[in-house]
């Protein structure tokens, strides 16, 4: 599966920061994520939701919300539609999101402590064609490598393949690395965290982790799209730029990113209904780059 994993990405950007004065004089190749001639999911991608354990409905909505923002053309400038709008320009063209069926899971079915298996046995009850089936875990939800990685994404094996994701409230899992910039990190700097622009930490941290799987689900659902690296941990469309969010971003520091002045929240997308998101910043193959909103 591949993962959101903050911590190995802002290592690699630390010390790609910190090579000899020497390496100034040398220039920086291009960020390249190598297609590797695999399917796409493009058209029309169905995300199905299974929500694991107890959310409230303002955390459901601001879920659904943003991935309903994905596909909105009337949303303020900047706008998650425009961040997502840069998948369609990998091979294949555009992947508009559609909210599917949602599925709650409040009983806990299946315990508080989940491995990979049953994340994948969660998904598969939703699986279709041309479809994510994400699984969403709440804050009291522990999950094998939680920490490690702060979301997930992969695909069943066989004659047919569908596709799945698994992200995580981080709240009081680990917040220093899933839910950073809202939170102080676990390492590096102990810069002021970010004012959550939905007023929930966890949730405004899922966002992020939500948008980096769904990014790389579409653009690399069966491990043999677009990504960078060994296919067993591979930098895809988003993780290759994990911990940019605005200009001027390096490790430890998000960048410039907008302010709302009446909540002091940060934010650099606007969505349906008023959202205000942070999103990080995606590969662009017309500029071999990372390019954020702001």
């Amino acid at each position: 599966m591949a993962e959101t994993s903050l911590l190995a990405t802002l290592l690699i950007l630390f010390f790609s920061l910190t090579k000899p004065s020497f390496s100034a004089l040398v220039k920086q190749q291009p960020l390249v994520l190598k297609y590797h001639n695999g399917d796409l999911l493009k058209g029309t991608v169905t995300v199905n939701l299974i929500w694991y354990g107890r959310f409230t409905p303002i955390q459901r909505s601001t879920i659904v919300d943003f991935i309903q923002s994905l596909n909105s053309p009337t949303a303020p400038q900047p706008s998650a539609a425009s961040w997502w709008r840069t998948t369609a320009s990998y091979k294949g063209g555009a992947a508009s999101l559609l909210v599917g069926e949602q599925t709650l899971n409040e009983n806990y079915s299946l315990g508080k402590s989940l491995k990979n298996i049953h994340l994948e046995a969660l998904a598969l009850k939703h699986s279709q064609a041309n479809a994510v089936s994400v699984v969403l875990t709440a804050e009291d939800v522990a999950v094998d490598g939680f920490c490690m990685r702060c979301g997930s994404h992969g695909s069943t094996r066989g004659k047919t393949r569908f596709a799945y994701a698994w992200v995580g409230n981080s709240e009081t899992q680990c917040p220093g690395q899933c839910a950073w910039p809202f939170h102080q990190p676990i390492y590096g700097p102990q810069t002021p965290p970010l004012v959550a622009p939905n007023g929930d930490v966890g949730i405004d941290g899922m966002v992020i982790n939500l948008a980096t799987v769904l990014a790389g689900a579409v653009t690399n659902p069966f491990n043999n799209g677009y990504f960078q690296g060994p296919a067993t941990a591979p930098l895809e469309a988003v993780s290759a730029c994990t911990g940019m969010f605005g200009s001027g971003s390096y490790p430890g520091y998000p960048g410039e990113v907008l302010v709302d002045k009446s909540t002091g929240a940060s934010y650099n997308a606007h969505g349906v209904n008023g959202r205000k998101y942070l999103l990080p910043a995606m590969w662009d193959p017309l500029k071999s780059a990372c390019s954020t909103l702001v």
